[in-house]
């Protein structure tokens, strides 16, 4: 059997390896998550629990780099190995907090209340819904004039490519881990005005003054 190796990397070996080009994915909690985080990584958490979305987003040939939980290493090395991506560079040794200590910069994600949403959508011109969840999830409901593009597309430029960079993008999925994924992969890509709501489509379509339409054909 395969040796399975978890390097464990300084600040400024890992910092170094991102300079080549490595894929970086948080594995930790949401809650974590969206408190801050390094620049440019991808949030596959919780604690590896989405790692099978690396599949449909990457190809096996690219390096990875993590930030997890510590201990929870060796865990994530082999569902990646048994996924067939085993090119990993290393973790973060100390996890985010060893970046936090180094001053390194932090990005974080915005978290509002569907209520809000609601609210902001008749007064903001440049409001943007995108709605994350499976096209047959949106058929099945989703808010009026919503844009869908399904989280697996959103590592495709030509889907990126019809996000507006002035607009203010609400992401939403189903309960809310999705989109923080989706957020993610769009700061990566350098849309940066966006917020993330909280609970998603659950606490959405319980507003009442909440505008919901339905794709018949797609339902037939």
């Amino acid at each position: 059997m395969e040796k399975i190796n978890t390097p464990m990397l300084t600040v400024d070996q890992f910092k170094n390896a991102m300079d080549n080009n490595a894929v970086v994915i948080d594995t930790r909690n949401a809650s974590d998550f969206i408190q801050g985080f390094i620049p440019g990584a991808i949030f596959l958490g919780t604690e590896g629990k989405y790692l099978n979305l690396v599949e449909p987003m990457f190809t096996p040939e690219q390096s990875f780099l993590f930030v997890s939980t510590p201990s929870t290493e060796k865990e994530i090395a082999i569902l990646m190995h048994k996924t067939g991506f085993p090119n990993i560079t290393g973790f973060l040794n100390g996890g985010f907090e060893a970046w936090l200590k180094s001053g390194e910069p932090i990005d974080l994600i915005i978290d509002v209340e569907a209520d809000e949403l609601i609210m902001d959508i008749p007064y903001d011109e440049n409001l943007m819904v995108l709605d994350v969840r499976k096209e047959m999830e949106f058929a099945d409901g989703h808010l009026a004039n919503a844009c869908n593009i399904p989280l697996d597309q959103l590592t495709d430029p030509g889907k990126i490519a019809q996000l507006d960079e002035g607009a203010n993008i609400y992401l939403h999925c189903a309960g809310g881990n999705r989109s923080i994924i989706a957020a993610s992969l769009l700061k990566r890509h350098g849309l940066n005005n966006i917020r993330n709501v909280a609970g998603g489509w659950k606490k959405i379509r319980e507003e009442k003054k909440a505008e919901i339409v339905k794709e018949g054909k797609m339902l037939n």
